[in-house]
């Protein structure tokens, strides 16, 4: 790509202010400001401008992955981070960096309204510029997507595996859901974590919640057992209903060593007593 002629240059410094109020109308008609702040637009554009303008000064169109261009690159890498958190599309972000192509073409056409070769080149070295930059933002904008959504799974994957304080030197951890690799490591740290500041001696884990046990889950399970009593506590599996009973025999799965219970109450009477602690109606 041929570097931008210092005219062009020109005519875009010294046109800011009027390529700036086309740029946001052409941005709010576009649907592509939702959620965002007047003032924050008004910013990020002004912003975005100058850098670009110095970015041409200093190094032209040629290559925006040059060092020249390193501040319009971490700008860029900054508003996809931002435009994800607010829930925009890639199609909104991009249009950050499209919807100035329409003011600088036209102001082109004035500048060499009497050139029209010259006209052409320096449009397709601006439409060039402009789908690089463009590409580069919906590229780091997917890189931030992806980051916002695998944060939000793990959050959600830490809300539905509470750890729950049953009584002193009891915790307990009830599954809803499919078990799986991801979220067993999730089940591991948090009860290994409560037991170390609870000091807990024995952990229920009630599975009336999963839907089917088949050999990995019991890997799963077994590997949780394994964790917990490494850390000097004992470990209880409770929730075992007639149908998950046969799946394990079924199976041929070895639970041997592990203690089962149908439910949760009778896990924390089993619990109880292993602390010594009775319990008695009121009479």
């Amino acid at each position: 790509m041929a570097a931008l002629q210092l005219g062009t240059i020109e005519a875009i410094k010294n046109n800011q202010a009027q390529l700036l109020d086309e740029w946001i109308r052409g941005l709010e008609a576009s649907g592509s400001t939702r959620n965002l702040k007047e003032q924050d637009l008004q910013q990020q554009t002004a912003e975005f401008l100058q850098l670009t303008i110095v970015g041409l000064e200093n190094g032209g169109a040629a290559n925006i992955a040059a060092a020249s261009w390193e501040d319009v690159r971490q700008f860029l890498e900054r508003l996809s981070s931002s435009r994800a958190l607010l829930g925009h599309d890639s199609h909104q972000a991009a249009s950050f960096i499209f919807a100035l192509k329409g003011p600088l073409f036209a102001l082109l056409q004035r500048q060499y309204r009497d050139q029209p070769e010259e006209l052409a080149q320096q449009q397709w070295e601006v439409s060039e510029l402009f789908d690089n930059l463009g590409l580069h933002t919906i590229r780091t904008f997917q890189k931030s997507r992806e980051s916002v959504i695998k944060r939000q799974q793990e959050e959600l994957l830490e809300l539905s595996t509470p750890v729950v304080k049953l009584w002193d030197g009891v915790l307990a951890l009830p599954m809803i859901g499919t078990l799986d690799s991801q979220r067993t490591q999730v089940v591991m740290e948090s009860l290994l974590q409560r037991i170390v500041d609870t000091g807990s001696e024995i952990a229920i884990i009630d599975i009336t919640g999963v839907p089917t046990v088949d050999t990995l889950v019991a890997q799963h399970l077994l590997k949780t057992v394994t964790a917990i009593r490494l850390m000097g506590a004992d470990c209880i599996i409770s929730g075992v209903r007639p149908q998950i009973a046969q799946t394990i025999v079924h199976l041929g799965l070895d639970l041997q060593g592990v203690v089962t219970k149908a439910n949760l109450a009778d896990a924390l009477k089993l619990a109880l007593s292993r602390l010594g602690v009775t319990l008695s109606k009121a009479v």
